[in-house]
């Protein structure tokens, strides 16, 4: 018997449906689309910068585990790294500065691992106020750093920082600008369960500061396509 023609209907949902299981699988294991919404990161990463991240560099997370596989390695201090913030169904951006063994140390602003001084070229400081750290004991504030308890400690802890220890599959996450950022030292380290993908180019940026009927000038048209390290 001559087999039946599918229906015009049936034809345009096996496609849509085949084109939803696409971008999922896409979006999933191979490419994160990210925009900034804020100035964390400047002057490396802008406000309406568009960028792309790899989701299997840092490995594939298999489904409702923890498990990761076919990971190129895990990430190293300078990555730029998209992870999903704990506390809130939110996706941030920012720059892995230690990682899990490492011990943390800001004094004025200055970034210590391990008792040495990082060099950090992207790191920027736009607000000359050094507030000093909180005078507590070593291991309560470690405890308490863990648990997310400095979140609404604000400027108390943004110059002056530490030793604390990284836990182990986790990482010590921090924005660019340094004087306007919100990351771990205020809410914690960073669980690897988290990370999204590692950073790889800019593929729009849109500026939202000049007029409409100036739309020309809204795209950045000098960082599309750029790699920020």
């Amino acid at each position: 018997m001559p087999r039946k023609k599918k229906s015009k209907l049936r034809g345009w949902v096996e496609d849509i449906i085949f084109i939803v299981v696409c971008v999922f699988l896409i979006k999933t294991f191979i490419v994160q689309a990210y925009r900034i919404p804020t100035g964390s990161m400047e002057p490396n990463l802008l406000i309406g910068d568009h960028l792309f991240g790899c989701c299997f560099f840092y490995g594939i997370k298999i489904p409702f585990t923890d498990k990761r596989v076919l990971r190129i390695r895990k990430p190293h201090r300078g990555d730029i790294v998209i992870f999903r913030y704990p506390y809130e169904r939110k996706n941030f951006v920012k720059r892995c500065v230690a990682v899990g063994g490492d011990i943390i140390e800001i004094k004025d602003k200055k970034v210590y691992i391990n008792g040495h001084l990082l060099n950090e070229p992207y790191a920027k400081f736009r607000d000359p106020m050094i507030y000093p750290n909180l005078d507590m004991n070593k291991s309560e504030y470690q405890r308490i750093w863990e648990k997310s308890g400095f979140k609404r400690a604000g400027g108390r802890i943004r110059d002056n920082f530490g030793p604390a220890k990284i836990p182990s599959n986790s990482f010590f996450m921090m924005g660019d600008n340094r004087d306007y950022s919100f990351d771990s030292r205020f809410w914690g380290p960073l669980k690897e369960k988290y990370i999204l993908g590692k950073f790889l180019i800019l593929y729009f940026s849109w500026d939202s500061k000049p007029p409409l009927y100036k739309i020309w000038q809204k795209v950045r048209w000098k960082r599309i396509g750029q790699v920020v390290k």
